[in-house]
C-alpha cells in the first residue's frame, strides 16, 4: 500500500501545477526588462542601410519600438492598429524589422502602409534576443530616461491600446 503513496502524491503535485499552468494567460509572461534601461543597439535602418539607429537617440521622448517582420501573420493583423496609432501622432513608433529579408521588409511597408517613424534592419536577431523577444509582434513601451516600462506580447489591438498603453504613454509624456 505504502509503495502507491508516493507515485499518488507525485500526479497529484503535477495535476496541481497543470491545473495552475492552465489558467495562466500566455501574453502576460512577465519581462525581467520591465522597469530597466532598454539594451542598446546600433542598427541599420531599413529605408536607409547607410544610416543607423540607436535608442540613444531618443532620450527625451516616449516612444514604442515594435518587433515586426514581413512573414508574421499576427504582424499583418496588428498592422492597420499601428496605422491609426501613427496616424494620431500621439507616440513615435519605430520598427524592429526581426529575422526578415530587407526587399521583403520594404514590400511589406510598401502593401500595407508604413507606421514607423523609422525601423531598423536586425537581420540576425541579436538585438530581439536582448530585449527578450519571444516571437513577433512585440511592442515597448519606452519612457524619456530610456527604460522600459510596459511589453506587449503579441497584437496591439484596439482594446489593450486604449486600456494600457496610451494611458501609460500619456503618464510618461507628463513626468
Amino acid at each position: 500500500m505504502m509503495r502507491f503513496i508516493l507515485p499518488l502524491v507525485v500526479f497529484l503535485v503535477l495535476a496541481a501545477f497543470l491545473f495552475v499552468g492552465l489558467r495562466l494567460d500566455p501574453h502576460e509572461v512577465p519581462s525581467p526588462l520591465i522597469d530597466k534601461p532598454a539594451p542598446a543597439f546600433n542598427l541599420p535602418q531599413l529605408h536607409n542601410p547607410g544610416k543607423n539607429f540607436s535608442p540613444e537617440e531618443m532620450k527625451g521622448k516616449v516612444w514604442l519600438l515594435n518587433a515586426w517582420s514581413s512573414w508574421c501573420v499576427s504582424c499583418k493583423e496588428e498592422h492597420p492598429v499601428l496605422m491609426d496609432l501613427a496616424q494620431q501622432n500621439i507616440v513615435p513608433i519605430y520598427g524592429l524589422d526581426y529575422k526578415d529579408k530587407r526587399e521583403d521588409a520594404l514590400m511589406q511597408l510598401a502593401r500595407g502602409g508604413d507606421p514607423y517613424v523609422l525601423s531598423v534592419m536586425d537581420r540576425e536577431g541579436r538585438t530581439g534576443i536582448d530585449y527578450g523577444v519571444y516571437g513577433v509582434p512585440e511592442t515597448y513601451v519606452i519612457d524619456k530616461q530610456g527604460i522600459i516600462r510596459y511589453k506587449q506580447i503579441g497584437l496591439v489591438t484596439p482594446q489593450n491600446l486604449r486600456e494600457i498603453i496610451l494611458p501609460l504613454v500619456a503618464e510618461l509624456q507628463k513626468k
